[in-house]
């Protein structure tokens, strides 16, 4: 270690909460580790800890102040020197710093937009990383607050998207994760035209290299014809389709201020495999919210399992201050919602065994992302699981062949 490194601060991080938010945080991160600071090698011991916080639903609010209540204390005990929040916590919440009085700094989300400091830092490592398009949401879905925490939605420049994905594959990353509230309502300008985003996508095809383009979350009424045509075509897409549909039931849809999406709802699945052949699809479900009867309840069951989609994840409502379907009447009780979750997730891990069934003794391409951990392209990070596969050249892509289903994640051999 030389000298210059010796006087350098040392930097603890908390991450919680969505990618997008993770995003934020190594933009933020990666300007400090170019100046005054270095990655302390001790996360419970620094001389600053950035807690970056979520505040989206109930329990990531529990969970936000946990951890900034827990680098309160390891401050009292000498472990840091000072404490700074960031995130939709504090940026929803500016009112709430008087209840830490141990936190030496209270910062929102960026205002403007700002140019990656990559490779610099990644959180996600060398293998893959998350590409944010846009930021804020337009929509007034009655359930969310993120509209107020973060504003409406934005496009970022073309250009500075293009870029920072060149710099990712040059850096050795094998797979963009596309992110965004919303990204089918991108469009920006680009030599005085206009870019959609399946235009903005066909540029990072341009990027000479071996890597995947994943999209994460497509609202079912958006998605085009022109970015299932990306797809079909494209030499990195993925064909991978979070569709967050949250109900099936029109009377629901409608009360969550989804009407516009009522009939692209119920046909999703079957136009979207009739669509891209091969794709997997990905939805999440919400129970408990107003207006969801016992009837209306067994209709959405009926329709998760005719719609079969290949992943599934499913939460409880919570009411969230400031949004439409808090003040609405017909909420079934939390002990409700929650049973209902349980029953939805139990639904979908049946629809998973089927199909991860029909899945073994077959070969995939698969990325390694961490020692003797890999995964496919119907895996996305963090919600789908991985495959266990002895290799261990991170950022590599290799052949696997499926041998055993492990829950949510599969083991295999090498082909």
């Amino acid at each position: 270690m030389s000298l210059t490194d010796k006087a350098k601060k040392t930097l603890a991080l908390v991450s919680l909460g969505c990618a997008k938010n993770a995003v934020d945080l190594q933009v933020r991160v990666g300007g400090m580790l170019k100046g005054d600071y270095t990655l302390s090698p001790d996360p419970d011991r620094a001389d600053v800890v950035i807690v970056n916080t979520c505040s989206f639903i109930a329990s990531a609010r529990e969970e936000a102040e946990a951890e900034i209540l827990r680098a309160v204390q390891l401050k009292k005990s000498g472990n840091y020197g000072r404490v700074v929040v960031s995130g939709c916590y504090p940026q929803r919440y500016p009112e709430a710093l008087a209840k830490f009085p141990g936190v030496d700094e209270w910062l929102g989300v960026p205002a403007k937009w700002q140019k990656q400091q990559l490779p610099g830092f990644r959180l996600t490592g060398k293998a893959f990383a998350y590409l944010k398009i846009a930021e804020g949401c337009s929509h007034r879905c009655a359930y969310c607050a993120i509209p107020a925490i973060r504003g409406p939605f934005r496009s970022r420049p073309a250009d500075d998207v293009v870029a920072e994905a060149r710099v990712l594959v040059a850096s050795g990353c094998r797979e963009l994760n596309i992110v965004a509230q919303d990204p089918m309502l991108y469009l920006s300008k680009s030599g005085g035209k206009k870019v959609r985003i399946e235009d903005l996508l066909r540029k990072i095809d341009e990027i000479e290299g071996d890597f995947w383009v994943r999209v994460l979350y497509s609202y079912p009424n958006e998605i085009t014809d022109g970015f299932l045509g990306w797809m079909n075509t494209s030499p990195h897409a993925v064909k991978y389709i979070d569709v967050p549909l949250q109900h099936t039931v029109p009377e629901v849809l409608a009360k969550m201020n989804r009407s516009a999406a009522i009939d692209a709802t119920l046909g999703a699945a079957k136009r979207l495999r009739e669509a891209v052949e091969g794709v997997t699809l990905r939805t999440t479900i919400m129970t408990g919210f107003p207006g969801e009867t016992p009837a209306r309840f067994a209709k959405l069951l009926a329709d998760i399992e005719e719609m079969s989609f290949d992943r599934l994840g499913a939460f409880a409502y919570s009411p969230e201050e400031g949004t439409a379907g808090a003040e609405m009447k017909g909420r079934p009780p939390k002990k409700t919602a929650l049973e209902r979750e349980r029953e939805v997730m139990a639904l979908a891990k049946k629809i998973w065994r089927e199909k991860s069934r029909k899945m073994l003794g077959k070969t995939y391409k698969a990325l390694v992302i961490a020692p003797g951990v890999a995964r496919m392209a119907s895996q996305a990070p963090d919600v789908d699981g991985v495959t266990f596969v002895d290799a261990s050249a991170v950022g590599e892509f290799v052949e696997v062949r499926l041998e055993k289903v492990r829950g949510f994640d599969f083991e295999g051999v090498l082909a």
